[in-house]
């Protein structure tokens, strides 16, 4: 590695931990030539994933798009960063353990809405309007309608005093 200070290739790894759930290693190094100290990051090189659209278009999967969509179904929802951070690269881990080089931009659609059901109900609706669009208000109403039966037959799984994971409205 060369350091960025002298340019010199002669330095050794001081630490090395994991970043990014384990995908990712942080290595800490200094050049023993000039003494800086500098950081690098070494990730498993990923074979490239295509998208392929409605209109039969390829395009690259980003993950980035994948979770600016979540953001904007979450906005101004209790739904931590954090929590759209896990959903979005739960749903990338899926793709890419179940496709090599093409999924359709309707799996990952619904990959997302399963997503959103579990994480926020609002999120869900927000999310589903756009994907399905919906032509009118009675294809809103029936989906609320289907998400408050579902409620309706799902047990009390969450305990008095216990937090719930899942956000409703």
């Amino acid at each position: 590695m060369r350091c960025p200070i002298c340019g010199k290739d002669n330095d050794k790894v001081v630490d090395s931990r994991n970043a990014q759930g384990s995908s990712i290693i942080r290595r800490r190094r200094k050049c023993l030539e000039c003494r800086h100290k500098f950081t690098t990051y070494e990730a498993v090189e990923q074979t490239p994933l295509y998208v392929v659209k409605k209109d039969d278009r390829r395009e690259p999967f980003q993950q980035k798009k994948l979770t600016d969509g979540i953001v904007t179904a979450c906005k101004k929802r209790p739904v931590s960063m954090d929590a759209i951070e896990r959903l979005a690269r739960r749903i990338e881990m899926d793709i890419r353990a179940a496709y090599r080089a093409e999924v359709l931009s309707a799996k990952i659609g619904e990959l997302v809405m399963n997503g959103l059901k579990e994480l926020d109900d609002v999120a869900y609706v927000r999310f589903a309007s756009v994907y399905r669009q919906f032509k009118d208000i009675d294809e809103f109403l029936a989906e609320v309608r289907n998400i408050h039966r579902e409620h309706d037959q799902q047990p009390a799984a969450v305990s008095e005093g216990e937090p719930s994971e899942r956000r409703n409205s």
